[in-house]
């Protein structure tokens, strides 16, 4: 009947709708278990690269302990005092023993690291190296333990960016530059904490946490070679090699009171330095030193640039280092720069210009006002669009899978916006947030105006017929979450790399309560949020370092080199 069909209708009607429901249940259920599975291998990684950290931190400890027991004699505080300089030459006579100088830096590494956080791990294979390094002599870093960025390649250990992604691939071989410092008789003997991602200047990830600053731990040290940047200041390393994308090493330098230089790209080898993706050529990278002194820096620079690492890696120009241009004294003709237009640098920043450029008038230097061009353009056509020329895709890619460290969230969540949201939100968020996919003519375009605008600079640059630059770097160190918020502010750096020029900064001032007063009146150029930020995040810095940036033409790195040592040795002098 048709009651019946109705019912019958209505019941299979019901069991349809139950079995929908029940199939929906199942799926959801499923994507939680999957999602669940996928957190616990996240965090399982997560842990077992901190049990490595933690058991490589103890094994060392073990073995400093028993070294000290051994040798109840050793002055470890004078081995710690002496420059890279002074520490080589009693290497090389005999005065001192690579055995002493290892289990001294060893140990205050592990002391530094307990307040810094800024170790993700001792290289064990130091140990067994430091028992065969007679055999090195006659390298020009004898005996120095040297610290080394996470993400350069060391064999049979993770390069991992702070990307969760990437645990567990181990490198097949040193990179070019760990294996040209052994040959130099150094000994690489930790890897250093870097940001999660690398493309930010803080130094926090969710595998092993935030480093903070050895001046004071409210701060940050800075990014992405914080690590280093933290433990050269704190005194537990002696020569660290850091890597430079936009300030990588000048900014943490500058925040830990150190000295710290990016070559000219392609300078050096960069054969095993892992960036967090390949293949963007709009603005380069560059591994380069970081010491306590530009001597240092000078000395590794020095012992990289050898026939070892030129056979090695045939893409580097063989041009060892010009020992004349460096200990040059010639008077120079010397750009420089306060302010370049986009970011208003804080009081302690102009304050250390004008100090800086009055010490080079008093010693016979000329000095000539300088301004970069075009600097919004700079920032939107050519920095934002060749780094995130994909919209981000690439980065996220290489996020999935990790949770998102403090210290980058501000940074990358517009990253993460559908495209219409973006085009619709451009005009309110600053280029620097935002950027949206181009097409391949769109890249080559932009790759044609990059190399442009490096030939226009130089143009400038022959027009105020200068040698060398003198201008500010970002400081003092910012308070902790700013950075991944006040990603205007990279300008005064980044510029460099999209140049290519060589560039380093040298510690020359710290903030004082005057510095502090005047920050209170501080608006910035744009007085919009950026600038407000950016206020606040280097407010209550009394007594922290401030650096000056020095930056020569392509290939003059001896040249830019001698600068810093110029001004680092004037500041010394005025001192006393």
């Amino acid at each position: 009947s048709e009651s019946d069909n109705v019912k019958k209708l209505e019941m299979d009607t019901r069991v349809a709708a139950l079995m929908t429901g029940a199939a929906c249940a199942v799926g959801a259920l499923v994507l939680l278990v999957r999602k669940g599975i996928s957190h616990k291998k996240t965090n399982d990684k997560i842990q077992i690269a901190r049990d490595r950290r933690t058991e490589s931190l103890q094994q060392a400890e073990l073995a400093v302990l028993r070294y000290k027991e051994s040798r109840p004699s050793i002055d470890s505080a004078r081995i710690l005092n002496l420059s890279l300089s002074e520490l080589t030459k009693q290497l090389k006579s005999g005065s001192l023993t690579p055995e002493d100088v290892f289990y001294s830096y060893m140990e205050k590494t592990l002391d530094v690291h307990k307040n810094l956080n800024c170790c993700t791990g001792v290289l064990l294979e130091s140990f067994d190296q430091l028992k065969t390094i007679a055999s090195n002599k006659d390298g020009l870093l004898y005996g120095v333990p040297v610290s080394i960025k996470e993400n350069i390649a060391y064999k049979n250990h993770d390069s991992s960016c702070g990307v969760v992604i990437n645990l567990d691939q181990p490198a097949k071989e040193d990179s070019v530059l760990v294996q040209v410092l052994k040959r130099q008789g150094a000994i690489p003997f930790v890897k250093t904490n870097l940001p999660q991602g690398l493309l930010n200047y803080d130094c926090g990830n969710p595998i092993y946490g935030q480093t903070v600053n050895p001046h004071n731990f409210q701060k940050t040290s800075g990014g992405s070679s914080g690590g280093e940047g933290a433990l050269v200041g704190g005194g537990g390393s002696v020569l660290g090699l850091g890597s430079d994308i936009g300030g990588s090493i000048r900014i943490p330098a500058a925040f830990c009171g150190i000295s710290g230089f990016k070559p000219t790209a392609g300078r050096i080898s960069s054969q095993g330095v892992k960036p967090i993706y390949r293949g963007q050529k709009s603005v380069l990278s560059s591994a380069g030193p970081m010491a306590k002194d530009v001597e240092s820096l000078a000395l590794c620079m020095q012992a990289l640039l050898c026939d070892h690492m030129f056979s090695l890696d045939p893409t580097i120009p063989p041009i060892p280092f010009n020992v004349q241009v460096y200990e040059s004294t010639k008077p120079l003709r010397i750009g420089y720069l306060e302010n370049d237009g986009y970011l208003q640098p804080s009081p302690s920043m102009v304050r250390a210009i004008r100090e800086v450029k009055a010490l080079l008038e008093q010693a016979g230097h000329t000095l000539v006002p300088y301004s970069p061009l075009k600097i919004s353009y700079l920032v939107t056509e050519l920095l934002i669009k060749g780094v995130f020329a994909d919209g981000a895709a690439t980065l996220l890619k290489k996020l999935k899978g990790s949770p998102l460290d403090p210290c980058l969230k501000a940074q990358v969540l517009p990253y993460y916006l559908p495209k219409w949201l973006k085009k619709a939100l451009s005009f309110l968020l600053k280029p620097l947030v935002s950027s949206l996919p181009i097409s391949v003519s769109d890249l080559w375009e932009q790759h044609a105006a990059v190399e442009d605008y490096i030939q226009e600079m130089i143009a400038e640059w022959r027009r105020c017929n200068i040698d060398v630059l003198l201008c500010p770097v970002i400081g003092p160190a910012f308070n902790h979450l700013y950075c991944g918020r006040v990603t205007t502010a990279l300008t005064c750096t980044m510029i460099y790399n999209l140049l290519t020029f060589p560039a380093g900064v040298v510690p020359v001032t710290t903030v004082t309560a005057e510095d502090e007063q005047e920050l209170q009146h501080y608006t910035g150029i744009y007085q919009d949020r950026w600038d407000r930020l950016f206020k606040q995040a280097v407010s209550q810095s009394e007594g922290l370092p401030v650096a000056v940036q020095c930056v020569a033409l392509p290939w003059q790195d001896e040249l830019c080199l001698r600068f810093m040592k110029e001004v680092e040795q004037l500041v010394k002098q005025s001192r006393k």
